[in-house]
């Protein structure tokens, strides 16, 4: 699948928003990917998670025994792109504001990729990274489906990306004009109790 195709699976369910958003990691930008849009359409979710698969099938040697999705944004995005890849898919949560695998018995030595819906920073990856290592599971790598940082995020571990889309993104306290002069809007689920 092409970058201008997961966009155009973004753009039919209404997944581009435009205006002046403050994204899961404090930054501010002019767009914000909103992927519950896609997620509500099992259809569209199964197309993208469905090329992921192939993607990670084709990117990460050896096998991998489960996926790993951080709460909330990974969960869905990590079980369907599972089942294509016929493996179990389980997530990490936070605890007293730490993520932690919670309801799932995994053994230690297990490989895992990590899948996450977007990703600007890397946090939530590098968060999950460590959460999982701390029980001794193997991350084999990460993957997303759009990764706005366009490579240069530091996951680190290997990132498979569906597709890379680069959009602006600034400090609070470094908006350009046009930015500063529109109203903030946080649409993400950080934070959120």
């Amino acid at each position: 699948m092409t970058r201008d195709e997961v966009l155009s699976v973004f753009r039919s369910c209404g997944a581009i928003l435009e205006g002046h958003f403050i994204l899961s990691s404090g930054l501010r930008s002019p767009v914000f990917l909103q992927k519950a849009r896609v997620f509500m359409h099992p259809a569209a979710t199964e197309t993208l998670c469905r090329a992921l698969a192939e993607r990670i099938r084709a990117e990460v040697p050896g096998p991998v025994d489960y996926l790993v999705g951080p709460a909330v944004g990974g969960i869905i995005p990590a079980y369907e792109t599972a089942r294509h890849l016929g493996v179990p898919a389980v997530w990490v949560e936070r605890e007293d504001g730490r993520f932690r695998l919670r309801r799932f018995e995994v053994e230690k030595g297990a490989r895992v990729v990590i899948v996450e819906d977007i990703v600007t920073t890397g946090l939530s990856i590098r968060e999950t990274v460590e959460a999982v290592r701390a029980i001794g599971l193997e991350v084999a790598a990460a993957a997303c489906l759009i990764d706005r940082s366009a490579g240069k995020a530091d996951v680190g571990v290997p990132l498979v990306a569906l597709a890379q889309y680069e959009v602006p993104a600034y400090p609070a306290d470094a908006l350009p004009p046009e930015l500063a002069a529109l109203p903030a809007v946080k649409p993400g689920s950080r934070g959120l109790v």
